[in-house]
């Protein structure tokens, strides 16, 4: 046993295992950890370069769409269609915030005359789910006309709802209403498909809530551009045309809030 002594090795602070004093001198340990610290170096550079991706993605999304988009309904262009992005009605048992300002901004438009019809777009995946229905009950409450009401039934996420508002619906001008970080995205991808459109923020929210929906928000604006320029996505279902009847009013679209 006396030729084969016991050391104590650390790696990163910590004793991890007793080698043989013959492999300490055949320099093992520290070629492993040149190995490490160059992995090390190698995983942070990487990590840098998705910060910057993330960082560059959003930049690009919020710079070209900030002058389509509105708050003050008085210089809000006029469209003959609004796209009324959808948003579970409930939240922790309470009425989801977004949802209910979302409605709220539609039917402010229709009154005013900013849009002539809504179409509501928003996830119908179950019979027990049904974000287009909900919207439509909310916004006939609020005085728009069953008639003045389209329903979407497709609008899994912003993408497709955007999407099929021109392809399904034949609607390349339109307003688009939601909150502000997802009027970015819904009029990025409009912009990258050609279409005719502005876009009205909702009322915000604020709290506790909305921490995890910003979060959510710096990866969902990487994921459309990857979306559109690099993956080239299609929508989860396009189906058979529809024809929409403009009349007085306007006609509002609800999508997905996702």
């Amino acid at each position: 046993m006396g030729m084969y002594r016991y050391h104590p090795v650390k790696l990163f602070g910590f004793n991890i295992i007793n080698l043989p004093l013959r492999i300490r001198r055949m320099k093992v340990l520290p070629a492993l950890m040149k190995k490490i610290s160059r992995i090390a170096a190698f995983l942070f550079v990487m990590f840098l370069a998705l910060l910057a991706g993330i960082w560059c993605c959003n930049y690009w999304v919020i710079s070209s769409t900030q002058k389509q988009l509105y708050n003050n309904a008085v210089i809000l262009p006029f469209r003959r269609v609004g796209i009324v992005l959808g948003a579970n009605k409930w939240w922790h048992g309470q009425e989801n915030p977004f949802f209910k300002y979302r409605i709220e901004a539609a039917a402010a438009l229709y009154k005013a005359g900013k849009v002539s019809r809504l179409i509501v777009s928003g996830d119908n995946h179950t019979s027990a789910y049904d974000e287009p229905m909900d919207m439509k009950k909310a916004l006939v409450e609020q005085g728009v006309p069953d008639s003045c009401i389209t329903l979407d039934y497709a609008g899994f996420r912003t993408f497709d709802s955007v999407l099929r508002c021109k392809e399904v619906f034949g609607q390349d001008s339109v307003t688009i209403i939601s909150q502000g970080f997802q009027n970015q995205r819904a009029i990025f991808i409009a912009n990258y498909y050609k279409m005719s459109a502005v876009a009205f923020d909702a009322g915000d929210v604020a709290g506790p809530a909305t921490y995890f929906t910003a979060m959510r928000e710096y990866l969902a604006k990487c994921k459309v551009v990857l979306d559109l320029y690099v993956l080239h996505t299609a929508p989860h279902f396009l189906g058979q045309k529809v024809k929409i009847q403009i009349m007085r009013a306007a006609a509002i679209i609800y999508t997905d809030y996702n």
